[in-house]
């Protein structure tokens, strides 16, 4: 990302975040009533609000953050009312317009180390799985890859000799994912705004701006999504599939960062006990034993 095109996302945020707030939500008067010439709120009552001059608020959106400070992002955070998801989005491009800011790509992991696997392993009786930012599949036990065989398998987003499995542009691109994600529109918006948060974090990233490019080149769907400037964390929840072995499986889940391996998050899923998802996974586990779906479709050649 150069210098222009990070001003560009800093001013989309900042101006789509404006335009959902109304003065009403804000706790002023609508001056201008209908007559009024912007959805959301204006520039000089953000500033207002923020506690900072019109022209510095303007500068802001504009796409210059360099400077700012924590009190003065908390303000305008404030001001628009942003998530903590947006809030964190904020800073970290605000950190990317530093002067001091390192150029440089944080390194993604590929891989994981025995240990973790082994943790994987001994997950029996869920799927628990480890991907990268960039929400490629970098290690699974084995029902999570019973699990994800739809995603493993497929043509388009399946790994090859030169990437992993991504679970994202499987999404996007493979036409079995509307089958095999229940809720398909709501969880493709909830990727695309978990990659903008990632691409916030990690601007420099050549592999993600790939996928990025990749994805908008090839996706409608995905260019409106990405254009929403949304941003997500992923924590915890539950997720509704369809697999095409089981049937439909209602699943909680879990998703934790990895302190001792920066850039991985461990998502394991679990089933309400004596439920009919409870039986779909042990369903799901003699069906796993039966295909002999291994570890090699991680990272397998085609």
């Amino acid at each position: 990302m150069n210098d222009a095109e990070h001003c560009a996302e800093v001013k989309e945020f900042l101006s789509s975040r404006r335009a959902r707030v109304t003065p009403d939500r804000a706790g002023l008067p609508a001056y201008g009533g209908t007559n009024r010439r912007v959805p959301g709120l204006r520039r000089e009552e953000v500033a207002l609000l923020a506690g900072v001059s019109i022209d510095y608020y303007v500068r802001m959106e504009r796409g210059n953050l360099a400077g700012a400070s924590d009190s003065v992002l908390d303000g305008v955070a404030s001001a628009l009312q942003l998530d903590e998801a947006e809030r964190e989005h904020l800073f970290a491009l605000a950190r990317a317009a530093g002067p001091g800011a390192r150029r440089r790509a944080r390194t993604t992991p590929t891989s994981v180390r025995p240990a973790i696997q082994q943790m994987l392993d001994a997950f029996t009786g869920a799927p628990a799985w480890v991907r990268n930012a960039r929400h490629d599949i970098i290690a699974t036990n084995e029902l999570a890859r019973a699990l994800y065989s739809p995603v493993l398998r497929s043509a388009v987003a399946g790994p090859t000799s030169t990437r992993k499995a991504n679970t994202t542009r499987f999404m996007y691109l493979d036409p079995a994912a509307q089958d095999f994600f229940i809720e398909y529109e709501r969880m493709a918006q909830d990727a695309a705004a978990m990659l903008r948060l990632e691409a916030g974090h990690n601007p420099y990233d050549t592999e993600l701006h790939s996928l990025v490019g990749e994805l908008s080149t090839k996706s409608e769907l995905f260019r409106q999504n990405w254009a929403a400037h949304n941003v997500k964390f992923h924590r915890s929840g539950r997720k509704r599939l369809r697999h095409p072995a089981v049937g439909e499986l209602d699943l909680n889940f879990e998703g934790m960062d990895m302190p001792a391996e920066p850039g991985l998050r461990l998502n394991v899923y679990t089933a309400d006990p004596g439920s009919p998802t409870d039986d779909g996974l042990k369903l799901l586990a003699a069906w796993a034993a039966s295909q002999s779906i291994g570890a090699t479709e991680l990272s397998q050649d085609r």
